[in-house]
Parts: C-alpha cells; structure tokens; sequence
C-alpha cells in the first residue's frame, strides 16, 4: 500500500528534463539534484502534515486544501489543466510554506534559500500532480471505506480527524519523513 514514497513520484513526475534543469540551477549532478527535491518534498509534506494537525485558521486551511484535493470540482476535466492544476487552494498553501522550507533545506544542505525557492517554484505544479494522482488513486481503494469521504465524520476516527487523516496518509504517505 505504500508501493512509492511522496520523493519517488515527485521524482518520476519531473522526469529526466526538469531533474537536469534543477541539477545547473544547484550547481550539481543529477544525483545531487534527486537529493535535494526529495529533502526539499520531505520538509513540505511534513510540514503541511504538520499545519493539518493544527487546530487553527493555517490548520483549517490546509486541511480544506486537502478536501479540494480529494474532491476536484470537475473530475474529468482536471487532468486536462483546468481545476486543481492551475491553481486553487492547496497550491496558495504549498506557497506559503515555501519559505520556511526554503530557509530549513538551506540549513540543512548549504544551499542558498534563494536557490531553494526556486527549486521549490518548479515542485509546486509537480506536487499539485502527484497530490491529484494520490487522492484519485485512493478513491478507488477507499470507496466504500466508512468515512473514506474527507469531513463527513469529524471525531469518528483516531488521532487526525477520521476521514481527513486518512486523505493526509493516502496523499502524503503517511508519517513518512
């Protein structure tokens, strides 16, 4: 059930072309480029994990990012570049936890956060696919899982508020790290 990691299909959905692009903005080889998009997707997701476990407005927000997510306004035609691939709630959320994650990649690799920022301006639409790709995906599995439907049971399941926790896991890959 977890066949691939969040990293490994951020990884697959950038392809060879955008992987080289990210590896001459670093300064480095494909294989420092790989490392860094899957320690600069580790540290978004954990923080969107993280802002989702937040009983507050930032909490609300991502956790409604989430429901959009799930349930795309037009199924069909999302694919094809309307709906959640040009935009919506979820990537204004990966915007605004952009910076921090920038300052603490840079931290952590010695990249610059400016450098950074821009790697992580070319993941947002990779991570808006593979989000999508996610929650599709788990439907079908979930379908008819009771409070598989994001919201519809608040406190009828553990820890991460039922339904909505088990969307995080689906699309986010549990509390990997």
């Amino acid at each position: 059930m977890s066949e691939s990691s969040i990293q490994d299909d951020v990884l697959g959905e950038l392809g060879p072309d955008r992987l080289s692009e990210i590896a001459g903005m670093l300064g480095t080889d494909a294989a420092g480029a790989r490392e860094t998009v899957a320690t600069t997707v580790g540290a978004m997701t954990g923080g969107l994990q993280e802002k989702a476990g937040a009983d507050d407005d930032d909490g609300n927000e991502v956790r409604q990012a989430f429901a959009e997510v799930a349930e795309p306004p037009l199924q069909g035609v999302a694919t094809l570049g309307g709906g959640l691939l040009g935009g919506g709630l979820m990537a204004g959320v990966l915007a605004k936890v952009s910076k921090p994650v920038a300052a603490a990649v840079s931290k952590k690799t010695g990249i610059p956060a400016a450098t950074v920022t821009r790697v992580i301006e070319l993941l947002i639409p990779v991570l808006l696919t593979v989000f999508a790709k996610r929650a599709a995906a788990g439907k079908g599995a979930a379908a008819g899982a009771p409070g598989s439907a994001p919201g519809n049971a608040p406190g009828a399941a553990p820890a991460e508020g039922g339904g909505l926790g088990d969307l995080l896991g689906q699309i986010l890959g549990g509390g990997k790290k």
